[in-house]
């Protein structure tokens, strides 16, 4: 069976426990790459990032220890050299990125994710905080309104 998601996942990570909350809301399995342990290929990686709109530091993750070990917010860093790190230690690829028919997403936060789902969501949902994203109506609270 294909499938037609991709999450690229962390499940000690609470924002991409709720993103893949909300996927398996539509009713569909994910496919679910756990990438500490199955880090994505070189060209995966940069597709990601490329398809997703984000310059590669903005797909590094900073508060984690090889960051500040490596120093890898000091300017002198190529973009290959940075994804050189992101491939030897995966914990600095930021999560979770989800890919789907509609396009890529880096889904912080989670709810970023409805953008890619073509699929509806089938309950309310709230995040592991409270945060309510799909209200008793299904429809999709937006904050900013």
């Amino acid at each position: 069976m294909s499938h037609s998601i991709k999450i690229y996942h962390n499940p000690a990570c609470g924002t991409s426990r709720n993103t893949l909350a909300l996927i398996r809301n539509t009713g569909q399995e994910p496919e679910i790459i756990e990438y500490l342990e199955t880090p994505p290929s070189r060209n995966e990686l940069l597709m990601m990032i490329e398809k997703s709109g984000l310059c590669v530091r903005d797909a590094i993750r900073q508060n984690v220890e090889p960051y500040t070990h490596l120093k890898l917010s000091e300017a002198h860093w190529t973009d290959e050299q940075l994804i050189d790190f992101m491939l030897e230690y995966p914990i600095l690829i930021n999560r979770p990125f989800v890919v789907t028919e509609l396009g890529v997403k880096l889904c912080r936060p989670s709810e970023l994710v409805l953008d890619l789902l073509s699929a509806p969501q089938l309950h309310p949902f709230h995040k592991e905080d409270g945060e309510i994203i799909i209200d008793e109506n299904l429809q999709r609270v937006d904050k900013n309104i």
